[in-house]
């Protein structure tokens, strides 16, 4: 009888951890998804640790330049969270134009505003689902998503979503997670190296996937003109 008990608290821990730790709430909706991260809000930034040499030269950098041609651009990142591709971007001195970023978690979005403070007239903050944008078609000369589409309910819609108010020639830039624990995410991730095949029904071309972090790639496309 003891050996069942344990092997039953076994198997719940391991959903616990699957479910709240790897999934990150996924599977149980989009409200325990945002309010895990109004949770960890405050210390996200501690625990991400982030590289700002780093983070410039594969995110900030890259986008600038992509942008280079459009005087004044405007960027939309979906699950902007703290901020993280705002404050790359405006740390480039050839980058002159306007983020909004989305988030569904009002602590991610507070943390961001404290961390956008400085670029209050170029930055703009709102609340929202990635799923239902609210934003008209072709907005935005760029549209970002970094390591959070595997936690959205349809992966694929939002993209199509994020593809809808992108204008023509505008490049979409997200994250495709391959580390070890995407294998505990069915539905949520997109086989390496076969992410066209899945873009292939979306006005997108110029698909390129390129190895960034140990747990994820970069898939850049660009909006057909």
């Amino acid at each position: 009888m003891a050996g069942i008990l344990l092997a039953v608290l076994l198997v719940l821990i391991l959903l616990v951890y699957w479910q709240f730790i790897l999934a990150e709430g996924t599977y149980l909706g989009r409200s325990i998804v945002a309010k895990l991260y109004d949770w960890t809000a405050g210390r996200y930034d501690r625990i991400k640790a982030y590289d700002v040499e780093l983070e410039d030269a594969t995110l900030g950098r890259p986008l600038a330049a992509a942008l280079a041609h459009v005087p004044h651009p405007l960027v939309l990142d979906v699950a902007t969270g703290t901020g993280r591709l705002p404050m790359s971007l405006f740390r480039q001195p050839d980058f002159q134009g306007t983020v909004v970023g989305l988030d569904l978690s009002t602590g991610m979005l507070a943390q961001a505003r404290r961390n956008l403070a400085e670029h209050a007239g170029r930055a703009y903050l709102i609340q929202g689902d990635a799923s239902r944008l609210p934003f008209p078609d072709a907005a935005f000369h760029a549209v970002t998503c970094l390591e959070a589409l595997e936690f959205m309910p349809h992966p694929r819609a939002a993209l199509g979503e994020m593809t809808r108010v992108l204008k023509p020639g505008g490049w979409l830039l997200f994250t495709n997670r391959i580390g070890w624990e995407a294998r505990f995410l069915p539905g949520k991730v997109f086989p390496r190296r076969r992410v066209a095949s899945v873009l292939q029904d979306l006005p997108l071309e110029d698909i390129r996937e390129m190895v960034w972090e140990v747990n994820y790639d970069q898939v850049w496309a660009r909006r057909r003109v």
